[in-house]
């Protein structure tokens, strides 16, 4: 059994009955969790301590700790899933200083998995899009947290995430236009013909043609016919439009 299994399996009375941190001590805490070089049982400690409170304050606390990594991994997963629950225990609480984080944050795999785990299923799209929207096509140093984000909303095929992944199908990073390309395929909504078309015209990158070509044709998605003389114009040298879809050469 681990130490966090340890924590986590005492019964609520003992977590109750455990007396509140001073703000020098919460002070302490949240400076061992962000801290990379803190010995590792004062950090799992803390990270504990602030798990326990579920407040606004030990969530933002707590999200600090996924902004570094250490060796061995397997400590490193179990303090980050440790701080996880401790966010997840602040429920929608918690969502300020996660939104806060996610603006800011080199990556937000974990923070994207903490707010599945709070967020309503009805609501999530409506958080996702959120996050989306802070981010523009244009120019970033970090292109993680774009791309974590339109992997994710691949898996909520609805109007409203094909709309809002669609303009990153220009983004000037070559990886997030291929992220937005593959999203707008799994949205499995015809309608994206027109704006995979432009994005086709405009691309540069052999291949993000090839993905967008070999999208429409798995598929079998009707190009309409303004758009037919581009499409022949554009596709990659192994396709052609045959009709009104697109095909393989020979």
């Amino acid at each position: 059994m681990g130490l966090f299994d340890l924590f986590f399996g005492k019964k609520k009375s003992d977590a109750t009955n455990k007396k509140q941190p001073s703000a020098r001590e919460f002070a302490r805490a949240a400076r061992l969790v962000a801290e990379k070089m803190s010995q590792n049982f004062d950090r799992q400690e803390a990270i504990e301590q602030l798990a326990a409170l579920g407040t606004a304050e030990s969530a933002a606390a707590l999200l600090k700790r996924f902004s570094w990594s250490m060796e061995p991994s397997i400590t490193d997963h179990e303090e980050k899933q440790g701080a996880a629950e401790g966010v997840i225990a602040a429920g929608e609480a918690a969502l300020p200083p996660l939104r806060e984080y996610c603006a800011k944050a080199e990556s937000i795999t974990w923070p994207l998995k903490i707010l599945r785990r709070i967020v309503p299923e009805d609501q999530i799209v409506e958080e996702l899009l959120g996050l989306l929207d802070e981010f523009d096509t244009e120019y970033v140093r970090n292109i993680e947290p774009k791309r974590q984000l339109l992997a994710t909303l691949e898996e909520y095929p609805c109007p409203e995430v094909r709309e809002g992944v669609e303009p990153f199908l220009t983004d000037i990073s070559e990886p997030i236009r291929f992220s937005a390309v593959t999203a707008t395929f799994a949205m499995n909504d015809e309608t994206s013909v027109p704006a995979l078309v432009e994005a086709l015209a405009a691309e540069e990158s052999l291949r993000i043609r090839n993905r967008i070509a070999q999208g429409l044709l798995d598929r079998g998605w009707k190009v309409p016919s303004e758009l037919r003389d581009t499409v022949r114009e554009e596709l990659p040298g192994e396709f052609e439009l045959g009709g009104d879809v697109v095909k393989r050469v020979g």
